[in-house]
């Protein structure tokens, strides 16, 4: 019978810890790596992991260590299921116009933490999606992708939307526009993106009793 390899628990890390070779530091640290892999934030991988990091702080969410194989991106110290995707116009590669906006809502299969692979039949398993869009647009496009930053929440919208209304959309159960988020619901800042989060889920509660 082969062994079960379960899975491990990563531990935050400082940054600071060193590569080594026969227990003798080689001279760069975990942050060297970091720098090298994750400095570009309008690449399309980076810039969703920021863009959960930055709904993750909004929603006190962010402890411990982001897990890339949860059914779900963030849970809310009450409790709430979240789900994060984002987008941007403006992206990292050449570009001849600004890019058109849209974001995937596929439903996916929970991964079975005790056996391995995926069970179950596809589905949303979040009680809420947060769209980020980093929405700078403003003057042309050569000129804002020189001044373009990732870090300025400024840049940013967020769209709310509890995911029963995604269940229910007649269109395209694989992605949505922003046309159609913005039929659904309304944007809003950083700074508000937590109550928003909290009276959706509230409003979805009241609808299902």
């Amino acid at each position: 019978m082969k062994p079960i390899l379960h899975n491990i628990i990563p531990t935050p890390k400082c940054g600071d810890e060193p590569f080594k070779t026969n227990d003798k530091s080689l001279g760069f640290i975990l942050n060297d790596f970091w720098r090298w892999n994750v400095s570009d934030l309008l690449n399309n991988l980076t810039r969703g992991h920021l863009a959960e990091f930055i709904v993750a702080k909004a929603l006190d969410a962010a402890k411990g260590v982001r897990s890339e194989w949860a059914t779900f991106d963030l849970e809310t110290p009450d409790g709430i299921k979240v789900e994060v995707k984002s987008a941007a116009y403006l992206q990292s590669w050449p570009q001849d116009d600004y890019s058109s906006i849209q974001f995937s809502v596929r439903k996916t299969k929970a991964l079975d933490w005790e056996k391995g692979g995926y069970r179950g039949k596809p589905k949303r398993h979040a009680d809420v999606y947060v769209f980020a869009l980093l929405a700078y647009k403003k003057e042309n496009a050569i000129k804002d992708k020189k001044t373009v930053n990732p870090l300025d929440l400024n840049q940013w919208k967020f769209y709310v939307l509890p995911t029963i209304v995604l269940n229910k959309r007649k269109r395209s159960q694989h992605s949505i526009t922003l046309k159609s988020l913005q039929d659904l619901t309304q944007t809003v800042t950083f700074a508000k993106l937590a109550d928003s989060v909290r009276q959706v889920f509230k409003q979805t509660t009241r609808h299902r009793n």
